[in-house]
């Protein structure tokens, strides 16, 4: 199920509603968490975003598919 990401408004406060297609398309009425209010406006993301974990190379060749799994460390 998808998530979409608001800010609030009134206290700009970011979170996140979880919704189907479906529910998207009828209108999503998100209310804050933190102050309660239902104006907020949806954030669509400009990219992915990559965090690098310890212990994981980024810097070397991208793994096959036909390498089998645990083929990049």
């Amino acid at each position: 199920m998808p998530m979409y990401c608001f800010e609030c408004s009134k206290c700009l406060t970011l979170f996140d509603v979880q919704a189907t297609f479906k529910e998207k398309e009828a209108g999503l009425e998100p209310e804050c968490p933190n102050c309660h209010s239902q104006e907020a406006r949806q954030l669509i993301p400009g990219g992915m975003i990559i965090r690098k974990e310890e212990g994981v190379n980024f810097s070397g060749p991208a793994c096959n598919p036909k390498d089998g799994p645990g083929c990049c460390g």
